[in-house]
């Protein structure tokens, strides 16, 4: 679990500027594609065959399931509803970067000032995830705001993340504060062309969270498994809904 702190640094347009620039490829990953968990594959346009525009098509109004709303960061006031679809939850939000986990290159203590050595959710060998090459989301730790595993939300469950007209399959990987929302991996911020700094990085606004519910990705660490998952799950959240 992250705790965030009052002197976490949002986005600015920096995060704008790198969704333009960073290379591009026309789908997802095959299964058992070995470039799609690694730092500095290239950020998608569209994993699978769900466009961004249809998933937020679905999304545009909101039935709150949650029992009041959360906040985005500790300074800010709680404007974010839970809101429920068929077979799906889902968030509108802002991104902040969790590192937690695996120490990698880009996520340890000297980068990170919020940096925890563990997840709530492991791999299949028992190991923390690795926020620097694993696309994964954070859900609020359960409390009388919400609870995730009561919704049909597991560890290892999919979520499509839509940000900047891509879509990025991620898994549910880590918990957060019981009244925040909004925060995923370094990777899942890379692959959207957000800035995934976990000091100074992150966005502040426009990102779309979709949980797929009563799903699970399985090994959890196999980003291949969550866009197959996942990209079967969307068609049928496009048909449902």
């Amino acid at each position: 679990m992250r705790l965030r702190s009052l002197t976490l640094v949002a986005a600015s347009g920096a995060a704008l500027l790198a969704a333009g620039v960073l290379p591009a490829h026309a789908s997802g990953p095959g299964p058992g594609d070995p470039a799609d968990t690694t730092p500095g594959a290239p950020a998608s346009v569209q994993e699978g065959t769900v466009s961004a525009a249809d998933l937020l098509a679905k999304v545009t109004s909101c039935s709150q399931i949650s029992n009041g709303k959360y906040r985005t960061d500790e300074e800010t006031s709680a404007t974010v509803p839970v809101c429920g679809k068929n077979g799906a939850v889902f968030w509108k939000a802002d991104m902040d970067i969790d590192c937690d986990g695996q120490r990698t290159a880009n996520c340890n203590e000297d980068r990170d000032p919020w940096y925890q050595d563990d997840t709530a959710f492991h791999q299949s060998d028992g190991k923390p995830l690795k926020a620097e090459s694993l696309p994964y989301v954070v859900v609020p730790s359960s409390s009388s705001i919400w609870n995730y595993s009561g919704a049909g939300i597991k560890g290892g469950g999919v979520v499509a993340v839509v940000y900047g007209g891509k879509v990025e399959y991620a898994v549910v990987g880590d918990t957060g504060p019981t009244g925040i929302i909004g925060e995923a991996s370094y990777a899942t911020a890379k692959a959207l062309g957000i800035d995934p700094d976990p000091a100074t990085g992150g966005a502040d606004s426009g990102v779309t969270y979709i949980l797929f519910k009563n799903s699970k990705v399985s090994p959890i660490e196999s980003h291949s498994a969550a866009v197959t998952l996942g990209d079967q799950l969307a068609r049928q959240f496009l048909q449902n809904n």
